[in-house]
């Protein structure tokens, strides 16, 4: 009986766009009760509200300002490790890189509710938005970790690099999506 509770109130929150993927013990709803996701990543109405929202510009200014700040950042961490020479420079060109990291995941999840009506893991972006979670877990560890003084200003930049190559990955993530979201539109 519990499990059957359990598995329920686990469905009613689980919106991955793979049915059963999660905890895998409840078999996929019959065709005629699943909700059908189109293969295409916008169904028309989404896509005339992504055209419309502001939110889109919002996005697709802070998207390559938050990569020039990451590069910038970048170069002053590797330039730290390297030589020892510039930690404050350093330190808070990742807390700056911190700052308009989540500034975009703020205004990413205004602009995700005004086209697919949720503020996260809307099935077209749901993995995208998995693995920001892991991104902002790691920036927010380096902060963490440079408040209180848990790990050395090295070690501290190390896991700045860590925040980064997630960073990486999950900007990857978002340019592949906006790279088909653009071939579909063209086809």
């Amino acid at each position: 009986m519990f499990t059957r509770i359990f598995n329920h109130l686990l469905g009613s929150i689980d919106c991955c766009p793979w049915v059963g993927h999660a905890y895998g013990l409840q078999a996929p709803a019959p065709a005629k009760t699943r909700k059908a996701r189109a293969p295409y990543l916008y169904t028309p109405a989404e896509r005339r509200r992504r055209d419309a929202t502001g939110w889109t510009l919002v996005q697709g200014v802070l998207a390559p300002v938050q990569f020039a700040v990451f590069l910038v950042s970048l170069g002053l961490v590797l330039h730290y490790l390297l030589s020892g020479q510039g930690l404050m420079l350093a330190t808070t060109s990742v807390l700056v890189k911190t700052g308009v990291l989540l500034t975009i995941m703020v205004t990413g999840a205004i602009w995700e509710h005004e086209v697919f009506g949720q503020y996260l893991f809307a099935p077209a972006f749901f993995w995208e938005d998995v693995f920001s979670f892991l991104v902002i877990g790691l920036h927010g560890l380096y902060v963490l970790v440079l408040v209180t003084h848990m790990a050395s200003p090295r070690v501290q930049m190390f896991i700045a690099l860590g925040a980064y190559a997630s960073y990486v990955i999950n900007a990857s993530q978002f340019v592949l999506k906006l790279r088909a979201a653009r071939l579909e539109q063209a086809g």
